[in-house]
C-alpha cells in the first residue's frame, strides 16, 4: 500500500537534519585533525558547536510559523506543566545513573579555552542544549515521526495519538541518536508517555529543556564533561 503525503514534513525535518549533518561535519573535522590532515587546536575545535547551534536556531526561527501543533498556551494547563517538570527532572536523574560508560568518551570541555572565551562557550552550549535542541528534537521525534509512523499524512494524526509500533521505533531511534543509548531510550520513552498524556508538543519541549538544563548545570558543577 502506498500513501500520499498531503502535508510537507520539511519544517519538522530540516532543523534536525541540518543539526545532524553539521554534527557529522564536526566529527569529520575532528578526524582530519587527529590524522594531521588539518591543523587546528583543541581550543579552535570548540567553536564548531556554537556555529551548529546558531545555524539551527536561525532555521527554527525562520520556520516557526509552520508548526500549528506547537501551542505555547498549553503551558497554562498547570497539571500538565507540573507533570512535564517532574518528567524532566526524573529523566535527568535517570540519565546520571545509566550508561556511565560514557565517561570514556571525553565530551565537550569549554574550560580548555581561557576566559572570556570559555564563558562564551558555556553560555552557547547551555543555550543550545536548553533552547535549540529540545525544540528541534521534539518537533522531529514527537511531533513528526511519532505521527508519521501511524500515517504518512501525519498532520491528520492527532498529537499524542498512540501506536505500539511508532512508540517503539521512536524510543529506539531516539536512544540510538545519543552516545548514552540506554539512557536515551529511557528518555525517549518518557517523553513519548508525556505526549500521550498531555497531547502537547510544548509540554514535551519544556520537559526536555528541564532535563538538559539540569544536566548542563550538573556538568558545570562537577566537571563531568563526558555528559556533553
Amino acid at each position: 500500500m502506498t500513501f500520499k503525503l498531503h502535508q510537507p514534513p520539511w519544517p519538522h525535518i530540516v532543523p534536525f537534519a541540518v543539526f545532524m549533518l553539521l554534527l557529522a561535519g564536526e566529527q569529520g573535522v575532528h578526524w582530519a585533525v587527529a590524522h594531521e590532515h588539518l591543523a587546528l587546536s583543541a581550543q579552535q575545535l570548540l567553536w564548531l558547536y556554537p556555529v551548529r547551534a546558531i545555524v539551527v536556531a536561525g532555521l527554527l526561527w525562520h520556520l516557526r510559523p509552520l508548526w500549528p501543533e506547537l501551542k505555547w498556551r498549553d503551558l497554562s494547563v498547570w497539571r500538565h506543566t507540573l507533570l512535564a517538570l517532574v518528567v524532566g527532572v526524573a529523566v535527568w536523574g535517570l540519565w546520571l545513573t545509566l550508561d556511565m560508560g560514557a565517561q570514556a568518551s571525553g565530551g565537550y570541555d569549554p574550560t580548555l579555552l581561557a576566559p572570556p572565551g570559555s564563558y562564551i562557550l558555556v553560555i552557547m552550549r547551555l543555550a543550545g542544549a536548553v533552547l535549540v535542541v529540545p525544540l528541534m528534537e521534539e518537533l522531529f521525534w514527537r511531533s513528526f515521526l511519532l505521527r508519521y509512523l501511524i500515517n504518512p499524512d501525519f498532520q491528520q494524526v492527532p498529537v499524542g495519538a498512540f501506536s505500539w509500533m511508532s512508540c517503539l521505533w521512536v524510543t529506539v531511534l531516539f536512544g540510538l541518536e545519543h552516545h548514552q543509548i540506554i539512557a536515551g531510550m529511557v528518555a525517549g520513552l518518557a517523553y513519548n508517555l508525556l505526549i500521550y498524556r498531555t497531547q502537547s508538543v510544548a509540554q514535551c519541549v519544556l520537559s526536555h529543556a528541564v532535563t538538559n538544563l539540569l544536566l548542563g548545570l550538573y556538568v558545570l558543577q562537577s566537571g563531568a564533561w563526558y555528559f556533553w
